[in-house]
């Protein structure tokens, strides 16, 4: 049985509602619906085909983004329960946070914010608030999911002024520097959690990365050690999962314990008082912050700029660059549907955005396979 919630956790109760009224749900509470209604979307669907480091087809053992997604679900459900916190919250908020996420990761990000830079930028967390907002197509009577108010705060975790002023309630603590909901805090830090510890396991397995270079990092080589003494005759596979494993455990707890300590003195009565508290009050210790920044290092360092991923970003730099420009300079290379709401879109900014919509939206080898159809002759469907 789950303890009861605290006074400062989010629930129906103290929600503030959906942007079109709905009646409300008759055996669910109000995030489990948030939750379902991103599982059965069509952006969460994609996720299994579009990357977490590893482009889609370099092998089907690696993360993808929805396994990325149900990784911080799980985590971040553990996280709420122990701090008395609203986990169908955390679990609406962690299936949502990647929708946005283009195809090959932060270098198609990277390509796309270039591309769109003289219309505004692009920014995942924003574009998927969009998604949920209004790119989604399943209801007759609004666009997008209609999802709670504390769901879309939580995918928002970051936001440019300009942005957020535009935004009314929703961009406001990043004009007044106000916090979200306690959930949405702890769901920012399980998605760290997830994607540092699980970044190492996909290394090792790509060989990419070697335990050896991973015992320079501290915190690696406290948990193998640990790991290597309790099991001494441990195959390396197994190793490496048991001190993934071992890591995550210790973060989770870390985090979980200084959480509680700096609720207990703070004391916020109420979800508005986590509102308007100047700093987070979920949070890891000084200590496992420090021991995070080096292990955050290393995998920039000997991962993320490792030459073989290099490679594959520079082609997805490339994939994501030339179909923009090839739509921008001719719509009727859209398909039908998304042709005509570019064509019709009138100015050349609202017709970027149109573009930048169907570019996110594809999968990783949706993005290669339309690449070939418009710039290698011989490809024609």
């Amino acid at each position: 049985m789950h303890a009861p919630l605290a006074p400062y956790a989010a629930c129906d109760s103290n929600s503030r509602g959906r942007q079109y009224p709905e009646p409300p749900p008759t055996y669910r509470n109000e995030h489990q619906r948030d939750r379902d209604r991103v599982i059965h979307s069509a952006a969460f669907r994609r996720l299994e085909y579009k990357t977490q480091v590893f482009v889609n087809h370099e092998g089907d053992m690696f993360r993808t983004r929805l396994t990325h997604s149900i990784e911080v679900a799980q985590i971040a459900r553990t996280i709420a329960r122990a701090l008395q916190l609203n986990e169908d919250l955390a679990e609406a908020i962690a299936v949502a946070h990647d929708l946005g996420h283009t195809p090959f990761g932060h270098a198609g990000q990277r390509a796309l914010n270039d591309c769109m830079r003289p219309y505004g930028g692009f920014e995942h967390n924003l574009q998927s608030l969009r998604v949920v907002d209004v790119l989604e197509e399943k209801y007759a009577e609004f666009d997008g999911l209609n999802l709670t108010f504390e769901t879309r705060e939580g995918i928002l975790k970051r936001c440019p002024r300009g942005k957020a002023e535009i935004l009314g309630e929703l961009g406001r603590r990043f004009l007044s520097g106000g916090q979200p909901t306690l959930e949405a805090q702890l769901t920012n830090l399980a998605d760290e959690i997830a994607y540092n510890n699980h970044d190492i396991d996909d290394g090792l397995r790509a060989g990419l990365l070697t335990r050896e270079q991973l015992l320079q990092v501290p915190i690696f080589r406290q948990h193998c050690e640990s790991v290597v003494a309790r099991h001494p005759s441990v195959s390396q596979r197994r190793l490496a999962y048991e001190t993934v494993r071992s890591m995550i455990g210790a973060q989770v707890t870390d985090l979980v314990e200084t959480s509680r300590e700096r609720l207990l003195a703070a004391a916020p009565a109420s979800i508005e008082r986590v509102r308007e508290n100047a700093s987070p009050l979920i949070a890891f210790s000084d200590a496992m912050r420090s021991g995070l920044k080096e292990l955050k290092e290393f995998l920039m360092t000997n991962l993320y700029r490792h030459y073989r991923v290099m490679r594959m970003s520079t082609k997805a730099d490339r994939v994501v660059r030339e179909l923009f420009a090839a739509f921008m300079g001719d719509p009727r290379l859209l398909p039908a549907g998304t042709q005509s709401t570019a064509i019709g879109s009138g100015e050349e900014a609202a017709r970027a955005q149109v573009i930048a919509d169907y570019i996110a939206g594809m999968t990783d080898r949706y993005a290669i396979a339309e690449y070939g159809r418009i710039f290698t002759p011989g490809v024609l469907t």
